[in-house]
């Protein structure tokens, strides 16, 4: 089933957790304004739902179905998360697939150490620690067919905000007053 329209912009951030990911979605956010919706992997598997990130599980369709709703209503959407290429892979390559306009995937790259200096900012710092990391680190897992453009380390989050607005059309495009 066809979503969104030519004009709206569908962006994917995957990356390991500490990645930059959620900062550098709300940072495209700010950027744009207003007509652009972020759907975070976290906020709806964690929060909305407060289940375990597996194969199957119901946050793989809520954020489909998010994303997708979004799109239909005008809105460009930032989907963001981990995102595992075996769990996800199979929804965001249809999503991919279905929608109209423009889509974008990125992999922001961080080598496992950065990820351990990266999370102990973070809140949930004192619940997940050094061994849950490890379990859930993969090494650039990519989705098939080669279509998400690898984000290093090395680029600044003011960097990599500027390179997706530019790569997507974004900075181009008008904010939409909602």
């Amino acid at each position: 089933m066809r979503v969104g329209t030519e004009e709206t912009r569908l962006v994917v951030l995957r990356g390991n957790s500490g990645a930059g990911k959620s900062s550098v979605a709300a940072g495209v956010r700010e950027r744009f304004g207003r007509g652009l919706a972020l759907v975070g992997q976290d906020n709806l598997r964690r929060v909305v739902l407060r289940e375990r990130d597996r194969p199957g599980a119901a946050n793989i369709g809520l954020i489909d179905l998010t994303a997708r709703y979004a799109l239909d209503a005008g809105y460009h959407v930032v989907v963001e998360g981990i995102l595992y290429a075996d769990h996800y892979g199979e929804m965001l390559t249809r999503l991919r697939a279905d929608h109209r306009g423009p889509t974008h995937a990125y992999y922001l790259h961080v080598p496992f150490e950065q990820t351990l200096v990266r999370h102990a900012g973070k809140p949930i710092a004192n619940e997940v620690g050094e061994t849950q990391l490890r379990e859930w680190y993969r090494e650039l897992d990519l989705l098939p067919g080669g279509i998400e453009t690898v984000i290093g380390a090395d680029s600044t989050l003011p960097q990599t905000v500027d390179r997706i607005m530019l790569d997507t059309g974004l900075a181009a495009l008008p904010e939409i007053d909602r």
